[in-house]
């Protein structure tokens, strides 16, 4: 299994053939290697409904007939944008034929915004992602503070890799983030969600440094991982 970083929280995983995007945010991401009208995708994995994850999904999703699986609401509603979805939600499972989802708890927001309307699309509890494939297991926790449950989580699950928010104001900064990378205790933890915008600026490096004796690594937009 080979998975690559993307910049901000856009993860990439290629395994048995397919390919699964995380939070395709894209076009307007200023530290993303990709291009959105070429990359490709044979199923996407969306932890919440905020335009910085749900980014380029339904274009992404529609070039490529990729399948969009979603918290219930986010998947209803990009439904109705033509996409096609599976719905699930906290706590549920399911086995695709690129590998089995859960969804895990995650303490934020989720909406999606129309501007020119002023109105906010309800889409749903946020979520983290635990992925697995070829006996290897990738924790995704999207957005999220700090909470307790993370212990319980990591009990249940070996984790292979985990990628952890540490940009602050929106989410854990570093210091929860290090307590979250603790607990769960991965083969290797990898930050995301920081430096796209002012208020989320933070050095990762300091963060990977700060882990040991934790295997950290700071991905570059288009790092990758071999599992």
């Amino acid at each position: 299994m080979k998975v690559s970083y993307h910049g901000h929280s856009v993860v990439k995983i290629e395994t048995n053939g397919k390919t699964i995007l995380i939070d395709p945010f894209i076009t307007d991401n200023p530290l993303t290697d990709l291009n959105a009208e070429e990359v490709k995708a044979d199923a996407i994995l969306l932890t919440h409904g905020h335009f910085d994850h749900v980014g380029d999904t339904v274009d992404i999703a529609k070039r490529n007939n990729a399948l969009v699986v979603a918290p219930f609401e986010l998947a209803q509603y990009l439904g109705w944008q033509g996409v096609e979805t599976h719905p699930m939600h906290i706590g549920g499972g399911y086995t695709f034929d690129f590998g089995h989802v859960q969804l895990t708890q995650a303490f934020h927001g989720s909406g999606y915004f129309l501007e020119e309307e002023q109105k906010i699309i309800y889409t749903g509890m946020p979520s983290g992602i635990i992925f697995e494939s070829e006996g290897k297991k990738v924790y995704h926790m999207g957005d999220t503070g700090l909470f307790s449950d993370i212990k319980l989580i990591a009990e249940r699950n070996k984790i292979d890799l985990l990628f952890v928010p540490i940009g602050d104001n929106f989410t854990m900064g570093p210091k929860d983030a290090k307590t979250a990378a603790e607990w769960v205790n991965a083969d290797y933890t990898v930050p995301i969600h920081y430096n796209t915008m002012p208020p989320i600026k933070q050095d990762p490096q300091q963060f990977v440094d700060s882990l040991s004796p934790l295997k950290g690594k700071a991905l570059e937009a288009g790092g990758s991982i071999e599992l």
